[in-house]
């Protein structure tokens, strides 16, 4: 999840520090136009709805006095042109940095953001610690002048030589999935449209052979009413250098309309399994379909919403699915369900990670090691178990840090992204063999230092004496005095945590005395569900 709290606000409040008090004038005024609606039998009157009608000339003339009265505000703040020289030259010294990590046989592919660029690049490099090694498959800037072509994702297929990647325009998430040819970023011309929309983003995954693609696909226009067009989403198979119109239909004719697919292949290759989700709900269903027959429509449910399964991971071999489950453990635990039968449900499935004190976020495998990446109350960390779920160990993280992107590598090991609340993201490199994580090359640098602010966990008690953890960033020394400005945010909803982040433009408001906190509330999953 992104933060809450971009550049624009800190140097809004920042630059407001020094006129807290005083006033900021009249505001334009907004007439009440009460409309009325009866609910069972209830009159509700609202005043404002007239205000939704954007295209009434009324609605517009009031937008622009609304905002030539704030800007007028805004820019006679006696520091804010300062915060704003002092914000650019920071930006204009950042760092690139590297986000959606996969990894395929010789090679890592990352996107990377790349200053003052506006989107994204695709690039590939043959491990993170060769700075060198970096190669750009696809620089959607580009493609179009201004920016304005964006990669919503991507996946390479097994042997890493071609790249399927999903492009939308103008900001839309309307994605149109394209293809690349990783060692000379020529791009094929196949085209699929309609694999992804906000409703329900997309995906694809390939087939062991690298000329075949499983995709998300929303109806065309004819084949549901417009109203469902953004909706029902299934998913189609297609085969390179074959017109679109050949495709055929994989799977989800009987899936909800809201349905949120997620596709993944198993290391081995001979596994495809098809995630759903229930829209944004948190319930899951898992469909399982054997590559090795030619059936494309032979998929086999695993499991469903009622069983509370959130999560699924392949065994390096194939041999097995993981599966995070909150079925009676609302933080989570573990199960091992072998492959080996053709009937093989959840019923079959053992524990092999129980429940415990720390909520279990993600599971990742390597060929000897389930590693477990668990959240405890924000901050994040991992433990490393045998296959079987014995040997438990934690690996030799700090404390109050975020771990995500988790992904084994061909040798064993892992490569992680590291973040915290006071220094940028860093990618580390766990190796079994001697048992330490090392930083790699691929760490980002910040224009401002931040040894001089510490980070406090407390305790906020609430109304029902429920303790809700607050992560509060400051100064070292500063004087607890209850007269320091304070910034405060939070989020609780569809499970989503607030883990350790860092964000170098708070130093603006450190600098001018400011305090600032995270409270992990309720409604997020810092504790589970």
């Amino acid at each position: 999840m992104k933060t809450l709290t971009p550049a624009i606000v800190l140097a809004f409040a920042a630059a407001l520090l020094p006129s807290l008090k005083s006033h900021a004038g009249d505001f334009p005024p907004t007439v009440k136009k009460p409309a009325i609606d009866e609910y069972h039998g209830v009159k509700v009157t609202e005043d404002y709805r007239w205000l939704e009608a954007a295209d009434d000339l009324a609605v517009k003339a009031w937008a622009e006095a609304q905002n030539r009265h704030t800007r007028a505000y805004l820019d006679a703040l006696p520091d804010r042109k300062e915060c704003a020289a002092i914000l650019k030259s920071w930006y204009d010294v950042i760092t690139p940095s590297y986000g959606y990590v996969i990894v395929r046989p010789g090679r890592l592919f990352a996107m990377k953001f790349q200053p003052p660029k506006q989107q994204e690049l695709l690039v590939t490099l043959v491990s993170a610690e060769d700075k060198g090694s970096e190669k750009v498959v696809l620089d959607p800037n580009e493609l179009e002048p201004k920016g304005q072509v964006a990669m919503d994702w991507y996946v390479p297929s097994r042997d890493g030589e071609t790249v399927a990647t999903c492009l939308s325009e103008n900001g839309s998430e309307d994605g149109v999935l394209h293809f690349y040819q990783t060692a000379t970023g020529e791009r094929l011309p196949d085209r699929i449209p309609r694999v992804q929309y906000p409703t329900g983003g997309g995906s694809a995954a390939w087939t062991p052979d690298g000329k075949t693609v499983f995709y998300t696909r929303y109806p065309h226009a004819g084949e549901r009413a417009e109203a469902d067009l953004n909706f029902f989403q299934q998913v189609y198979v297609h085969r390179l250098g074959t017109p679109e119109s050949a495709d055929t239909y994989a799977v989800g004719k009987n899936f909800p309309r809201i349905a949120e697919i997620e596709l993944h292949t198993s290391h081995d290759g001979r596994w495809l399994l098809a995630s759903v989700a229930n829209g944004d709900g948190g319930e899951f269903d898992h469909h399982l379909l054997d590559l090795g027959q030619p059936d494309v429509t032979a998929w086999r449910q695993i499991t469903r919403f009622a069983d509370g399964i959130k999560d699924a991971a392949f065994a390096r071999d194939g041999s097995a699915l993981y599966l995070r489950s909150i079925k009676d453990a609302p933080r989570g635990k573990v199960l091992r369900l072998a492959l080996d039968g053709a009937g093989a449900g959840l019923k079959d499935a053992v524990v092999v990670v129980p429940e415990s004190e720390v909520v279990i976020e993600s599971i990742s495998l390597t060929e000897s090691h389930l590693y477990v990446t668990d959240l405890v109350g924000g901050p994040s960390q991992v433990r490393r178990f045998s296959l079987t779920g014995g040997g438990e160990e934690r690996l030799p993280l700090p404390e109050n840090v975020d771990v995500g992107y988790l992904s084994a590598m061909e040798d064993g090991s892992v490569l992680f992204r590291q973040r915290s609340f006071t220094e940028p993201n860093a990618y580390y490199r766990f190796d079994p063999k001697n048992e330490t994580a090392v930083k790699t090359a691929r760490a980002g640098t910040s224009p401002v230092d931040f040894s001089d602010i510490e980070v406090v966990r407390e305790f906020a008690e609430s109304k029902d004496g429920t303790k809700v953890p607050v992560s509060i960033l400051r100064r070292k020394g500063t004087v607890l005095d209850g007269g320091n400005p304070m910034l405060l945010t939070g989020y609780g909803g569809y499970g989503i945590s607030l883990g350790p982040y860092f964000d170098f433009t708070h130093r603006l408001w450190f600098d001018r005395g400011g305090v600032y906190a995270v409270a992990h509330i309720r409604g997020g999953g810092e504790y589970g569900e």
